[in-house]
């Protein structure tokens, strides 16, 4: 995320010698250079820092506590999956060096492993989805009108069905705390024009490929996952940006115990939605009141979901 968008969350921010904070989304926050202790100006251009912290959501709402290690394992999955596709489209980091010096310009000592110093982009209004399996909202939009997105699917599909073959389902941006919007390729192209529409799809498509791929080669189903793309100002080129192939931001499932009819486990926050709406929780989705605070059994669930999805990509633990 390199472009603001929303007025964001209320969250505490950090002291950052050398970095000014100018907003919070539901996981990541931004730094802006203070450009007053850089002599006028950064020596790595015009750039952000984007941190991800270990703050969760679910339904809507950021919930307490957060989940230790969640922010490093979403950037340092984000950066091996951009050296898996830098090939295919080039991405928004500039550097992940910490600093050598309080305000140098890097990344400081309190963010290290969980944050990248990245190109500011103009950013395209619009989620770039693609799904190679039907679950979740597609579903949904599929069991009423045997198509998602503007996109017609054969008859017969249930809940984990590999589609045959992926389909690019966009979404409309929305603000923190609503939903985003499915929409056709067609109002893509209202939006932005035809030729930048079919470039992101064409992109959007060949991520998902070579990630598939890459993904079930150790054992890992990758269902869907949205991208973010934006325009560099300086060149035009468009680039990769944001986070990339997380599981905040994908579907993972083990390829092992796959059976389509039912929802699929998946290497997320599932059991933090599962408790959440379980009576142990004592929560009403339906009403008003802030979700409880989350239980430590739920906590430390998560969090090795997390670290298996990292373990199980990378083929490494994480560090």
């Amino acid at each position: 995320m390199v472009s603001e968008r929303s007025t964001g969350f209320e969250t505490s921010s950090l002291d950052l010698p050398g970095w000014r904070h100018v907003y919070s989304g539901k996981v990541r926050d931004l730094y802006e250079p203070d450009l007053s202790h850089l002599g006028g100006a950064h020596p790595l251009g015009d750039v952000v820092l984007v941190v991800a912290s270990d703050r969760v959501s679910a339904y809507d709402h950021v919930l307490d506590p957060g989940i230790p290690d969640k922010g490093t394992v979403l950037t340092q999955l984000s950066l091996w999956w951009f050296e898996q596709l830098g090939d295919l489209v080039d991405n928004h980091v500039v550097s992940t060096e910490p600093s050598a010096m309080p305000g140098d310009g890097l990344v400081p000592d309190a963010v290290v492993g969980r944050a990248m110093v990245c190109r500011r982009l103009e950013m395209f209004p619009v989620e770039c989805v693609v799904r190679g399996y039907l679950t979740g909202s597609g579903l949904a939009e599929y069991r009423e009108s045997g198509s998602v997105c503007g996109v017609p699917l054969p008859d017969g599909l249930v809940d984990g069905s590999r589609l045959p073959e992926p389909i690019f389902t966009p979404a409309t941006k929305a603000e923190v705390g609503e939903h985003d919007e499915n929409v056709s390729f067609e109002v893509v192209v209202g939006q932005i024009g035809l030729d930048a529409a079919t470039r992101l799809r064409e992109l959007t498509l060949a991520v998902y490929a070579r990630a598939e791929a890459v993904a079930r080669e150790r054992g890992v189903i990758l269902a869907d996952t949205k991208l973010e793309f934006g325009t560099d100002p300086v060149t035009g080129a468009i680039v990769l940006g944001d986070e990339v192939l997380t599981p905040d931001s994908s579907r993972f499932w083990a390829v092992e115990g796959w059976e389509p009819g039912r929802a699929q486990p998946s290497f997320d926050k599932q059991p933090i939605r599962d408790w959440l709406v379980s009576p142990a929780s004592g929560w009403d989705r339906a009403g008003e009141s802030a979700p409880p605070a989350l239980t430590d059994e739920v906590v430390a669930a998560t969090r090795l979901r997390y670290l298996e999805a990292y373990r199980l990509l990378t083929g490494t633990d994480l560090a």
